[in-house]
């Protein structure tokens, strides 16, 4: 890529990088609206309007964002979703091609079970990278090929959590992450040519009513200190280089340690757990 376009999606990437993720908004928009479609479309990543987002969103709103502005920028993103051993489509990301880079010539020696044919241009592309917001991933990470075209995974010693890139097969993909001497988890696994706008929206609409809707979850990095915060059921994780370490928060501090620690709005806070607490 070349040394101009790499500097818009850096840019890019550092302008989302302090957003945190968070469900809070996603809870509200749905009692709001009432329909999960509606939710999304209340969503203001979906006007691709950063500046008036409530939070952050989960990684289907963080990632339209970035597909919205890449392809204003003149780019060709692909929408891509996680898979979690049994668990499909859970999670989503982008892969984004070099405009400027070469293919794999289909004449080369293909696996046994791939035919050139069978496999789309854009998934032979020997110069694509993967941005993954909803997983705190704000570096374009560039992508390995499969052996025999390439060394088959790429290590990225990010801060805190050190990142390693998989791929086994042309058509696949797998993230992997650790740190602090932690070994390293496989986190999802990405089929690499990726899904239409529609059954992306789709995927999104089915995440509203999956089981991390029914508990608070929020995190965020500081990658200037490289340090990630997240709470889930109570429990925040503060990590960083030399470890992690977790703090329950008792409900009376919970609004405002929560504001303080996630930038969010304290009303934001209290209307999302007020919400959940009628709902057990």
């Amino acid at each position: 890529m070349t040394p101009e376009n790499m500097k818009k999606v850096v840019d890019l990437c550092n302008q989302i990088s302090n957003i945190t993720y968070e469900n809070l908004t996603k809870i509200i928009r749905l009692e709001q609206t009432g329909s999960a479609t509606g939710a999304r479309k209340l969503d203001d990543s979906d006007q691709n309007d950063i500046d008036s987002w409530m939070g952050g969103g989960t990684c289907f709103s963080m990632t339209w964002h970035l597909y919205q502005a890449l392809t204003d920028m003149g780019f060709k993103p692909r929408l891509v979703m996680g898979h979690k051993r049994k668990e499909r489509n859970i999670h989503c990301a982008l892969i984004l091609p070099d405009p400027d880079d070469s293919f794999v010539t289909p004449g080369q020696p293909f696996s046994a079970n791939v035919s050139p044919a069978s496999v789309p241009g854009s998934v032979l592309s020997s110069n694509s990278y993967l941005l993954d917001p909803g997983y705190l991933i704000f570096d374009p990470l560039q992508m390995p090929l499969p052996q025999p075209f390439g060394t088959g995974e790429a290590f990225f010693p990010l801060s805190p959590n050190c990142v390693r890139l998989v791929r086994p097969t042309l058509e696949s993909m797998e993230l992997w992450t650790g740190g602090a001497g932690a070994p390293m988890k496989l986190r999802f696994e990405y089929p690499v040519e990726g899904v239409s706008v529609e059954e992306f929206k789709h995927h999104w609409n089915e995440s509203f009513y999956r089981e991390m809707m029914t508990y608070p979850v929020l995190n965020r990095l500081d990658r200037e200190k490289g340090i990630q915060y997240y709470y889930q059921k109570g429990n925040l994780v503060v990590r960083n280089a030399t470890g992690s370490k977790m703090t329950k928060i008792e409900p009376a501090d919970r609004v405002q340690t929560l504001s303080d620690i996630f930038k969010l709005s304290p009303s934001i806070i209290e209307q999302a757990l007020q919400i959940l607490e009628k709902k057990h």
